[in-house]
């Protein structure tokens, strides 16, 4: 993918600036670096999704999916760069009985 390739040219990144003090360029290679593994781990976990989920707006699937989606996507990035996926379901109790639970439901604007 076009994020795999970007993400892949991070080692040709140099900083030029050699300064230990206010060095920015620094600084913001070390904040691209981890802007890049974010942006990876959301890439593949949002084309993993195949539904419409609240911000989440996926062409393909406009509609959400409770039986299959109702759960929290959870990423790693590998040391050779490789997103797993994994998930785990939403809870759907409260921690009191002083509050009730709010069941899930479309959003409609």
């Amino acid at each position: 993918t076009k994020i795999d390739a970007v993400f892949a040219s991070l080692p040709d990144i140099g900083v030029s600036d050699r300064s230990m003090i206010w060095n920015s360029d620094l600084v913001e290679s070390l904040e691209l670096e981890n802007l890049l593994a974010c942006s990876l781990a959301t890439m593949y976990s949002a084309d993993a999704r195949k539904e419409s989920r609240g911000a989440h707006a996926h062409e393909d699937f406009p509609e959400r999916d409770d039986e299959t989606w109702m759960k929290h996507t959870l990423a790693w990035i590998g040391e050779d760069n490789a997103v797993k996926l994994s998930y785990r379901p939403v809870h759907t109790w409260t921690l009191t009985d002083e509050v009730d639970y709010i069941e899930p439901k479309a959003r409609v604007y």
